[in-house]
């Protein structure tokens, strides 16, 4: 659904301390997502204006900032209702706010018919920003919104540049929220099927969060708001079980020798029969990370071709 079909007295809001959560169409479910908005006693800033933003664009609150948790169309498109602030990004990932190209360079779509009718959908469907003002920053940099802060957490994996946040108003854990971005807790599992992904990355970033102190979670897609630690713990189990769950799937598969393109044909990531150039592209590059640190790991080798799962 379009953001002028949308009703913004049907989109949800919720409150946790000074953290406005602005749901997005079914809960954030992509070309959607859940934003939210941050307010200390000198700034306030959006995270990740998207399309549920763009529905509310006539009663939108004034804005210091615009942080972004990294650089892809969903996070990116109520960005260019922000132009007279400073847009923040992730220096690895800025380049997707300076231009198209450099959006279209994270994404790695190979040049043809699918690239452009994907880039025209970024720069229409999604409203690719232009001509704002980028300011990069790194791991550790902290937002003061005075008596809030936000603490950069650069989670890479899904693109290079991929942050988490943690917003503190107070000692307690109640008083502290992680924002996740696209480590979204789905039951589809890590996304890592750009040219700019990385599968050990992503796994590494996994590993991170486990030892992050905060009462709540919150993700840009589909699972929402999150209460708990321990609730929060067990769903990133989940989310993580699912990398392994394609390697397992993938290493029963190639017993028998198999080549790329079969195996790109079998869906590793996506449902068997989901078709669609793009599909294939991320297949081919998720897939061929798991077989790379097989290989690696001495458990498949590749002959003639074709991979195949070490012989006893």
């Amino acid at each position: 659904m379009r953001p002028e079909e949308i009703d913004p007295a049907d989109l949800k809001v919720q409150h946790v301390g000074p953290v406005t959560i602005l749901f997005g169409y079914e809960n954030g479910k992509y070309p959607h997502g859940n934003s939210l908005t941050v307010t200390g006693s000198r700034q306030t800033a959006i995270i990740d204006p998207s399309l549920g933003v763009v529905a509310r664009k006539e009663v939108l609150p004034n804005v210091d900032m615009v942080i972004h948790s990294h650089v892809h169309e969903d996070h990116i498109a109520g960005t260019h209702l922000f132009r007279e602030v400073p847009w923040h990004a992730h220096s690895m990932d800025a380049l997707g706010l300076e231009s198209i190209e450099g959006l279209m360079e994270i994404y790695g779509t190979p040049p043809g018919p699918s690239h452009d009718a994907f880039r025209q959908e970024i720069e229409t469907a999604f409203y690719y920003p232009a001509g704002g003002e980028v300011q990069r920053f790194e791991e550790d940099h902290v937002f003061d919104l005075g008596d809030v802060t936000v603490t950069v957490l650069h989670t890479p994996g899904h693109t290079r540049g991929h942050c988490c946040f943690l917003i503190e108003w107070g000692e307690d854990q109640a008083e502290k929220l992680v924002y996740l971005g696209d480590i979204e807790l789905t039951g589809f599992g890590p996304y890592y099927g750009d040219a700019w992904s990385d599968l050990i990355s992503f796994e590494d970033s996994i590993e991170r969060l486990k030892h992050v102190e905060a009462g709540w979670w919150l993700t840009f897609h589909h699972k929402g708001l999150i209460d708990g630690r321990d609730t929060f713990l067990a769903m990133l189990d989940q989310f993580e079980s699912m990398i392994q769950d394609r390697e397992s799937r993938l290493l029963e598969f190639i017993k028998e020798p198999r080549s790329l393109d079969e195996i790109i044909d079998h869906r590793f990531v996506y449902r068997p029969g989901q078709t669609g150039f793009l599909i294939d592209e991320v297949e081919r590059r998720s897939m061929g990370m798991h077989l790379d640190r097989l290989i690696e790991k001495g458990h498949v080798n590749f002959t003639g071709g074709a991979y195949q799962v070490t012989l006893p």
